[in-house]
């Protein structure tokens, strides 16, 4: 019976340079948009959605108003 030789491991190779490093700690800049990720019912997203469109405002814009509202209510 033949013996087989285990398969030769490579190892994790050589680190990234540091300019290929990313630091995802660092905060992103001001402006930018980052993703809010939460689920809703269908139902919800379709009136949601409605509603920005017949009061032409995008549905971000009500979120942040709405946001600003119970903060401002709940303290």
């Amino acid at each position: 019976m033949r013996k087989i030789p285990p398969p030769q491991r490579t190892g994790k190779g050589l680190p990234p340079a540091p300019a290929q490093v990313v630091h995802n700690l660092d905060r992103a800049e001001a402006g930018t948009l980052t993703a809010l990720n939460f689920k809703v019912s269908p139902e919800f997203h379709r009136e949601f959605k409605a509603y920005a469109a017949v009061h032409g405002v995008s549905m971000v814009d009500i979120l942040k108003e709405g946001f600003a509202l119970v903060k401002e209510r709940r303290g």
